[in-house]
């Protein structure tokens, strides 16, 4: 059977001050009316039941996220006592899935992506399984084809083309993946047109990750089946911790992926956006006849360009402003130009340093 793993446990910091450890961005309605969280589980509808739906997250963020997802049974919830990047999350979840269907197709994907329409997502995963199944060694993942020379993506160089239907999205053998290149590289690839970005969703059978780990990363999996093994058990929550806590952080595409045989690229039917800066919410939300975007309660004199993110009960006047942008929360208030915008990490480290954590 097919199911959805729900990758969970993001920080946003690119989003503070709105984004918290508390409540991290893929908690949060920037893009439109449900949070980034609820879109993704809502985007699965009619594809697989909520029983098939995992979601993975930091502990700390479990109780939020059952109050967003209601529908999605305990066993499904899971929170990781620390974070340890993405391999170790899938191939958990792997293991998990594993116990009750040996045979299972898992399509992982992001929480924090606004993809559009949702039917051609599920009809690209149906295709991506079918993909799995003619080659039940094979990894399949999901390719954007790119519309500028991006430096903050990675990128997928395609192969030789895959044989597929009449109807569905054109397929290719990956040929390399590339890391995230300078300014001029990613223009080369954008004139090859054979590179796509990478989006960061994956389907494949929770077996075949399972065995790729313990090629590439067994101490990893070592450390997950410990972790598996006593899930059932009353020492599960200790056991989780301790062998989690274990493991060396490394992404599925360093472990595995760069070092498979067999892995095939669908370009993506549908239009996504990894919302990874506060100028993916102008995109998503749209702009007023002065180019600013504005959720919440703004007067805007002579202000163009500016995104200003606020709650409805406090009013943001703006005057004279360009290219800016104006965050204000409860306790704190971000004013920055927009051409500054990848620098607000920056702030939240700088707020690490200071020992300011009730900002964090």
């Amino acid at each position: 059977m097919l199911h959805a793993i729900v990758m969970a446990g993001g920080s946003g910091t690119r989003f503070w001050p709105a984004s918290r450890a508390a409540l991290p961005k893929q908690l949060l309605a920037l893009a439109g009316e449900h949070t980034l969280l609820e879109e993704t589980v809502a985007r699965l509808d009619g594809l697989l039941p909520l029983d098939r739906v995992m979601v993975v997250t930091a502990a700390r963020l479990l109780d939020a996220v059952r109050r967003q997802l209601p529908g999605i049974p305990a066993a499904g919830l899971v929170g990781e006592p620390c974070k340890r990047d993405t391999a170790p999350c899938i191939g958990l979840a792997a293991l998990l899935v594993a116990r009750h269907d040996p045979a299972a197709t898992m399509a992982v994907m992001p929480s924090d992506h606004v993809i559009v329409p949702a039917k051609a997502f599920q009809r690209a995963i149906l295709q991506a399984a079918d993909l799995v199944e003619q080659s039940p060694g094979r990894l399949v993942t999901f390719g954007i084809r790119p519309t500028y020379p991006a430096e903050g993506f990675g990128y997928i160089q395609q192969g030789a083309v895959l044989p597929v239907g009449p109807d569905a999205a054109p397929a290719h053998a990956v040929a390399q993946f590339r890391e995230k290149p300078p300014a001029s590289v990613a223009a080369e690839y954008l004139a090859a047109g054979t590179y796509l970005w990478n989006s960061g969703i994956f389907v494949w059978k929770a077996a075949t990750i399972i065995a790729a780990l313990e090629e590439r990363q067994p101490e990893c999996l070592a450390h997950l089946r410990r972790i598996a093994a006593a899930w059932d058990g009353p020492h599960r929550d200790g056991v989780f911790a301790e062998e989690f806590a274990a493991i060396k952080g490394i992404s599925i595409d360093y472990a595995v992926l760069e070092h498979a045989a067999d892995v095939a690229v669908i370009e993506a039917p549908f239009t996504w956006d990894d919302l990874g800066g506060w100028s993916a919410v102008a995109r998503q939300r749209g702009t007023d006849a002065a180019g600013n975007t504005v959720v919440g309660r703004h007067l805007g004199v002579d202000s163009s360009g500016t995104i200003v993110h606020t709650g409805h009960d406090h009013l943001v006047v703006t005057l004279g402003l360009e290219d800016m942008l104006v965050v204000h929360t409860a306790d704190a208030t971000l004013v920055a130009s927009r051409a500054h915008e990848e620098a607000v990490r920056r702030v939240v480290a700088e707020l690490e340093k200071r020992g300011w954590t009730e900002f964090l």
